[in-house]
């Protein structure tokens, strides 16, 4: 097993979960249908907050040099990206202390194979799609200024995707460690996508309906 093929080993095995989350009814359930640039950036703005958080306790408790390092510099990254979004909205912007349901999870994983596999790998793919998203919004409120921002925040999250990669081949010595990051990233989708496809149910929306 490498990085490259264990993305694509994710991908396909959660192709339908990761298509779903990459439609235009992931910001409807985000944000509750309530589909304001205001609303949209707050949702953004808390996505990175739980990342950093989650990233921030990582780094004080890791035990593997290498992965420390990482996880230290994606909380630095992640409070940047905080930072940018914040920067958007009218007024100040308080977390409400809820991380939801695939950071919860990932607070709970105390192996590094499975921290960098569900930080590093599977939450960067789902963050992607996203971006994505995000950018559309604001391409399609003709404001490129936030698309921009949007743009650069995505760009940096790929790298990360990717340095997550790289860091599974220098940290699974086994096919089991292998097993445990593919494992926990997967799950790692999946909560992300039951978390949207719950959202969506609420609203009185199929989430198989990909638009």
């Amino acid at each position: 097993m490498d990085g490259k093929r264990l993305r694509t080993e994710i991908e396909e095995s959660k192709a339908t979960e990761l298509n779903r989350l990459g439609s235009q009814q992931l910001l409807v359930a985000l944000t509750d249908a309530q589909l304001t640039a205001e609303r949209v950036l707050d949702v953004a703005a808390a996505s990175e907050h739980a990342a950093r958080e989650t990233f921030r306790g990582w780094a004080d408790d890791e035990e593997d040099d290498d992965a420390r390092e990482a996880f230290a510099a994606v909380a630095e990254q992640e409070d940047d990206h905080l930072r940018r979004v914040t920067d958007e909205l009218d007024g100040e912007w308080e977390a409400d202390g809820e991380p939801g349901p695939m950071h919860a999870y990932l607070r709970g994983r105390e192996a590094t194979v499975e921290r960098i596999g569900g930080g590093m790998v599977g939450r960067p793919l789902v963050s992607l799609r996203t971006h994505n998203q995000l950018v559309g919004f604001f391409v399609n409120e003709a404001d490129e200024r936030r698309a921009d921002v949007i743009r650069g925040l995505k760009a940096e999250t790929e790298e990360v995707l990717d340095d997550g990669l790289g860091l599974l081949e220098r940290t699974c010595e086994t096919d089991d460690d292998w097993q445990a990051a593919q494992m926990v990233a997967e799950y790692t989708v999946q909560l992300a996508y039951d978390d949207y496809a719950d959202a969506l149910r609420n609203l009185g929306f199929d989430p198989r309906s990909v638009c």
